[in-house]
């Protein structure tokens, strides 16, 4: 999936967040999957995509990550649910491309259509 991405994962307790950008959303979540990269994600193992927006440009997505970056908790929390209220994973849906999106606030968002239901634990 190319374009110019907001994401955030969380772990598979959904107790940690990371809020990130990419060009490349699938190949960046196989990534995290595989722990290439080395820091707060590898870490805390947060590779389950909860959410993510396409942005117009990669100065606007870079722009979204900052301010979403000072946000806390509860606002980021909001932020998910606001599409996935159940903090389903979207690995799946990214990875297979089987999903459908819509526009929200100029966004373009996922609709989770299958996956797993995981209690909220956050």
């Amino acid at each position: 999936m190319k374009g110019n991405y907001l994401y955030i994962l969380t772990n598979k307790y959904k107790t940690v967040t990371y809020t990130g950008v990419t060009s490349d959303l699938k190949g960046r979540l196989l990534k995290h999957i595989n722990k290439v990269y080395k820091g707060f994600t590898s870490k805390y193992n947060c590779h389950d995509l909860v959410y993510f927006e396409k942005q117009q440009s990669m100065e606007d997505a870079i722009r979204r990550e900052k301010e979403v970056k000072k946000w806390g908790k509860r606002k980021k929390k909001a932020l998910i649910e606001s599409f996935n209220p159940e903090w389903e994973f979207l690995n799946d849906q990214v990875l297979n491309s089987s999903m459908e999106t819509t526009e929200m606030n100029n966004n373009i968002v996922v609709i989770p259509t299958k996956g797993r239901n995981l209690q909220d634990q956050t």
